[in-house]
């Protein structure tokens, strides 16, 4: 039961925030608490220490405080600032977090380049009225960074030591 919580509720948020920022340009605070939470209450039953639960904490916190400037000069969403910080808290201080700001960060380069590219096409008009495509054609839209973020951290999930210790589980039977 604890595996499948694990395995179920970190890609279920990814999932969600992307195609939330997809149809609403928005990500709810709510997916942000929720991974926040999930990780305060699984964590110590997955039999991690104290001390390495407050350093995955204690990354999420420097995530926050280093997102939370992007948000403030504008150069990123507070939506996108809160999952990327919430998200941190899964991976802590760990080569599987800088995994996913590459990898986020490349989506969303690539992400970028695309929508400019399609804004500019003939086939923007014809995705306006799309419920899932509608901002993705929109020129006065943002980047829907959450889809970034998204992407990013199911790549990269397998590489959080919660989602290493249920696979471990579940793999010895």
């Amino acid at each position: 039961m604890l595996e499948a919580a694990i395995l179920l509720i970190f890609p279920f948020c990814m999932v969600f925030a992307a195609v939330s920022d997809m149809i609403s340009m928005t990500i709810a605070n709510r997916v942000s608490v929720l991974l926040v939470l999930a990780f305060a209450v699984l964590a110590p039953l997955t039999g991690m220490v104290w001390p390495d639960i407050g350093m995955h904490l204690a990354a999420g916190m420097v995530v926050l405080a280093i997102t939370f400037a992007l948000f403030a000069i504008g150069g990123m969403g507070g939506g996108d600032a809160k999952l990327m910080a919430a998200t941190t808290v899964w991976f802590g201080f760990s080569m599987g977090l800088l995994n996913y700001l590459m990898i986020s960060a490349l989506v969303g380069g690539a992400l970028t380049i695309a929508l400019l590219i399609f804004r500019n096409s003939s086939l923007s008009m014809l995705a306006g009225n799309n419920l899932l495509l509608r901002h993705f054609a929109d020129e006065k839209a943002g980047i829907p960074y959450g889809v970034a973020l998204g992407i990013g951290g199911l790549f990269t999930f397998g590489q959080t030591p919660l989602a290493q210790w249920a696979m471990m589980h579940l793999a010895a039977g």
